[in-house]
């Protein structure tokens, strides 16, 4: 790994509290890694009760992207949207200028995913809110060396974020390299099961954050993880709580 990365090293995911209760692991910033990662604000796996949830709540200045792992939940904002999201379908928002919406777990089950916040630039923070999603099988999946890579945000999938990004699900069950764009920034994180980043155990709820994305060797049996790269803006991130300035 070249002295550009961001860490030496996978990082474990920290545990924090908020909506009604719902617990998530972030990936970013935690303690351990106390900073955002641009163009990404924040990330991480969210686990929702079903007594529990996000009650409507405004947003501005970035993006979102879900992406469910199990079960359902359920999305209303204040562009009139309604729409339940279940395992492997994607929600995309332009929070921009200004979105409330509320996210719920559906059919009175618990409910798992992953949150994306991404930053937009300063050019943009006032553009009209939007949103969009696509169902499972509306993610283009391919089979390539030592993994099958499903495409959250990327070539072939309907979602258009403002940044440039991709967005992977990958299960690795041979020896996979994380490919990205030159200068951009992104990271690795442990959905399900154990392997190795470049040599070093990896596995559920660690991270990889680094400002230099791509060129890592995975390796694993039953490995899953997202691998997500985008081109920085090279403006300051400025979170305050649901907004980014």
């Amino acid at each position: 790994m070249s002295s550009d990365h961001a860490v030496d090293g996978p990082l474990a995911g920290q545990t924090v509290r908020h909506g009604t209760g719902v617990n998530s692991t972030r990936a970013f910033p935690t303690d351990q890694f106390p900073r955002n990662l641009d163009p990404f604000v924040l990330f991480e796996r969210f686990y929702i009760d079903p007594d529990d949830g996000f009650p409507n709540h405004p947003h501005r200045g970035f993006e979102i992207v879900s992406y469910m792992l199990e079960g359902g939940m359920d999305h209303e904002d204040s562009l009139g949207v309604s729409h339940t999201a279940h395992a492997g379908d994607a929600m995309h928002i332009t929070a921009g200028a200004g979105i409330e919406h509320s996210e719920m777990p559906a059919d009175g089950a618990a409910c798992n995913g992953l949150q994306l916040w991404v930053n937009l630039p300063g050019e943009q923070k006032d553009a009209e809110a939007d949103y969009e999603d696509a169902d499972a099988d509306e993610l283009p999946t391919e089979r390539v060396d030592g993994a099958t890579v499903t495409t959250v945000v990327g070539e072939g999938s309907p979602l258009s974020p403002h940044t440039s990004m991709e967005y992977h699900d990958v299960r690795v069950d041979g020896t996979w390299e994380w490919t990205a764009p030159d200068g951009w920034a992104g990271f690795l994180f442990g959905v399900a099961g154990e392997g190795t980043v470049d040599g070093r155990a990896f596995g559920e709820g660690d991270v990889w954050p680094t400002t230099d994305a791509g060129g890592v060797a995975v390796e694993g049996e039953e490995l899953r993880m997202v691998a997500v790269s985008g081109d920085p803006h090279g403006e300051p991130i400025r979170q305050r709580g649901p907004f980014v300035l």
